[in-house]
């Protein structure tokens, strides 16, 4: 059972973006390579078991296993030293990649209060969109009794083939990304 949004990315987006870019090679098109979730846990330097329930709350929310994430040096402002657990993080591909982005864009995103789109300046140097999230209980998988503490999480969408940034961003608004309408801004 092939993903719902990688269909359309096969079906639709690609003609799309062919035509729209005159592109000479199918291979010169940008794809989708990876997603990358984020979840830091800073006070998990008092409590392991922060830690612990964010991996699991991580996984639920993925669907795969998350790796724990230590610091790369110590900061003694933050009570933090190098090589501590303070995060966790997924990196997801193919299918499972698919079928996080289209519950995140459909199901997930329409869950937030006064929601009214993503900007469009979120994009870096080398045209990859990063979107950062206030709390993981906007997705339904997770139990909203067992969640103790509310939690950010940054979602990176990791883009190949792009050359400019009007071509990331039209890859994601063609995939179903909730961008607020740019006349507005």
């Amino acid at each position: 059972m092939t993903a719902r949004l990688k269909e359309t990315y096969n079906d639709t987006v690609k003609t799309s973006l062919m035509e729209k870019y005159n592109y000479s090679n199918v291979m010169n098109i940008p794809v989708l390579e990876k997603v990358v979730v984020n979840m830091g846990c800073g006070d998990a330097n008092n409590e392991p078991r922060i830690l612990e329930q964010a991996i699991e709350e991580l996984g639920t929310i993925t669907g795969q296993k998350p790796s724990p994430r230590k610091a790369k040096k110590s900061i003694s402002n933050f009570k933090l030293r190098e090589g501590q657990q303070i995060g966790c993080m997924v990196t997801l591909r193919g299918e499972q990649m698919f079928e996080f982005m289209d519950r995140l864009f459909n199901v997930a995103m329409p869950r937030i209060r006064d929601f009214r789109g993503t900007s469009d300046k979120a994009f870096d140097g080398g045209f990859n969109y990063t979107l950062g999230l206030k709390e993981q209980t906007i997705f339904p998988e997770l139990n909203m009794d067992a969640v103790q503490q509310e939690r950010g999480m940054n979602v990176t969408f990791v883009i190949r083939n792009s050359s400019s940034r009007e071509e990331s961003y039209d890859l994601l608004k063609m995939l179903g990304m909730p961008f607020v309408n740019r006349n507005e801004n």
